[in-house]
């Protein structure tokens, strides 16, 4: 098989030729997907709809810093409450601290960031009251 097309063959014909011959050689068995319907056929098609598919498959984050700083809050206060030891709640408290200071200082664009530097001390307080209550 060639991987160009022959000059003088429509390019319809020669594309027609090589998907018979790959099919012979059976090369579309045992495809994902084979004998399912194709998903989203019964609707109309937009590039918006490729790159949403694309972000979900992907599983991208497209918001914007303010939200996605909430976001990585919300996830980094839930992981403190796992930590075992308080001097390592109150190291990742002023790490994230850094974070949202920073991220605070570089938004440009979108919502301005409704999110304050965490007081330690409450958070080790509900740290505390978490690892109680874990036995």
């Amino acid at each position: 098989m060639t991987t160009r097309k022959p000059f003088g063959v429509p390019q319809e014909t020669w594309v027609d030729k090589l998907i018979r011959e790959a099919e012979q050689r059976g090369e579309f068995e045992n495809l994902p997907g084979k004998g399912k319907p194709i998903k989203g056929l019964d609707r109309p098609w937009s590039l918006d709809d490729w790159a949403r598919d694309m972000i979900k498959r992907e599983g991208v984050s497209i918001l914007p810093p303010g939200l996605q700083l909430r976001r990585d809050v919300e996830r980094e206060l839930e992981q403190m409450m796992d930590l075992a030891l308080e001097e390592g709640v109150r190291r990742a408290v002023a790490k994230l601290n850094d974070h949202i200071r920073e991220t605070n200082r570089r938004i440009l664009e979108g919502p301005a960031s409704m999110v304050r530097p965490l007081d330690v001390e409450d958070v080790v307080v509900k740290w505390r009251a978490a690892k109680t209550r874990r036995g």
